[in-house]
């Protein structure tokens, strides 16, 4: 019996040469097709965006098909910080010190209203928006956002994660940008 039979779909080989017996490519694209299958995010929810994430992740709209079966709930051994719901700013300092623990390459995804801009809270307590203490990837619109929103946002990262070169982290750029949060260069 051949795999075809089975009708399992492959993920898609990068560009190279291959020969009988061989496959060469070049390791940034090696490792980007591995690091994109095979992201943990670190769920932040603190409010309904967390109930919508929970809905992504059940039977129906499945989200370990895209490699994000294991949520890690420990920042050391997570690749993509997912923050959802209203983040106040007593809670500022713990979503940049759940940032800071997690390990290079890392990624951050903002899911909803409250957490890209404060949503309707417009209030002194609210963080207006988490790009105020951390740097965001990628953000996913709506209060709450629908579980295929949530899907077409972790896509997007699976994007990013597979064309980064693995140099970019030690660009003039990143550090630049990691400064201008306030992260120390070289980290």
């Amino acid at each position: 019996m051949e795999i075809t039979d089975k009708k399992v779909s492959l993920a898609k080989m990068p560009d190279g040469h291959e020969g009988a017996g061989f496959f060469a490519t070049k390791l940034d694209d090696a490792v980007g097709l591995a690091r994109k299958n095979s992201i943990w995010p670190l769920p932040f929810a603190t409010s309904c965006c967390g109930i919508e994430f929970m809905a992504t992740m059940g039977a129906h709209y499945d989200l370990a098909r895209y490699g994000s079966e294991r949520l890690s709930f420990s920042p050391r051994q997570a690749d993509l910080l997912m923050v959802m719901g209203t983040i106040s700013k007593k809670m500022a300092p713990i979503v940049r010190q759940v940032y800071e623990q997690m390990a290079e390459p890392k990624w951050v995804l903002s899911m909803g209203a409250c957490a890209s801009s404060g949503g309707i809270f417009d209030t002194y307590s609210v963080l207006q928006g988490i790009d105020r203490i951390i740097p965001v990837d990628v953000y996913i619109p709506g209060c709450p956002p629908r579980p295929e929103q949530v899907i077409d946002g972790v896509l997007k990262i699976h994007e990013l994660v597979q064309n980064e070169s693995s140099r970019r982290r030690y660009s003039e750029d990143y550090k630049s940008l990691m400064e201008s949060y306030g992260f120390e260069s070289g980290k």
